[in-house]
């Protein structure tokens, strides 16, 4: 007999949250009728009513288990704070919003049966816009080649690599790579995404971007190494033009209207400078965070 932890980050689900409920009971009720399981729902600081729909469901059932946060802490907080407080022998996390269909939570838990420590279900086609689906193609072909095309967020967790991620105390996750970069036996399934019917997305452009630029930074050295060979090729090249403007200097032919070309290096190389400091700067803010040790998150409340 096993125990299942299936974790909900929760933001503005009202409506959706009483319908995933009925229809993952009835899929684990059918088809593993003697594992015990809970439903750890995060509150990510819905401001509608959210909690109040799963405080209902918890009054009616012991299996759901509910973690409300302060205020808004972002997705990431809130996956973690269902990774943290999860006690089963695998973890589901999945999306709140219907789009991941509870079934495909059955073949998961099969495939972990047979073995697999780590079972990730990969996006084979859903309902987003061809924009939405390049870029995130394009986004985890650069961070994650390993991964499926598209990516993944829906993934099942055995115990074991579950507390090894647990172990890692960066403030800055970027969870898909710290779950393939804990290694493990994987296994890959397709699902199709469903399309959204109750409420709207509110993982906006804005907010894809943050994510695209911290996981960036997060795992990989590219920007800094980048940045030095620029610097390096500006800096070579700086010093070719300085040999051609003393040889024409010495051979008095310095043309008085050469204030145009110091002017375009002057703007290239403080450009490249400013760039450059950006980039530094956003590792030391990283660093900083780091340091000052704050928690992912703050919990107001737990019905357990």
């Amino acid at each position: 007999m096993s125990h299942i932890s299936i974790c909900f980050a929760v933001y503005q689900n009202q409506g959706a949250l009483p319908i995933l409920y009925q229809q993952m009971t009835e899929e684990l009720a059918a088809n593993f009728p003697h594992d015990t399981y809970e439903l750890l729902f995060v509150n990510d600081g819905s401001k509608d009513n959210s909690l109040n729909e799963l405080i209902e469901l918890k009054k009616k059932d012991n299996h759901v288990k509910i973690i409300s946060f302060s205020r808004n802490f972002g997705q990431m907080a809130a996956i973690l704070a269902g990774w943290e407080n999860a006690t089963g022998d695998a973890v589901i996390n999945m999306a709140a919003d219907l789009q991941d269909p509870p079934k495909q939570c059955i073949e998961m838990i099969k495939e972990w049966k047979a073995g697999n420590e780590i079972v990730i279900s990969y996006r084979q086609s859903h309902g987003t816009s061809a924009s939405k689906k390049f870029t995130s193609k394009l986004f985890y072909k650069m961070m994650l080649p390993s991964a499926p095309p598209g990516g993944f967020d829906f993934a099942l967790i055995d115990r074991k690599p579950m507390n090894a991620i647990n172990s890692l105390k960066e403030k800055n996750r970027f969870y898909q790579y710290d779950i393939l970069w804990a290694g493990f036996k994987t296994k890959f399934i397709p699902y199709d995404k469903l399309e959204r019917k109750i409420g709207k997305s509110q993982y906006n452009f804005f907010k894809r971007f943050r994510n695209f630029y911290s996981a960036f930074l997060n795992v990989s050295y590219f920007p800094l190494r980048l940045l030095t060979a620029i610097g390096g090729i500006v800096s070579v090249c700086g010093f070719i033009y300085a040999l051609d403007i003393v040889y024409t200097y010495i051979f008095h032919q310095t043309p008085f209207n050469g204030w145009a070309p110091i002017m375009i290096l002057l703007l290239i190389i403080g450009g490249l400078i400013m760039l450059m400091l950006g980039v530094v700067g956003e590792y030391i803010w990283r660093i900083l965070d780091e340091v000052k040790g704050r928690p992912n998150y703050i919990i107001d409340k737990k019905w357990d």
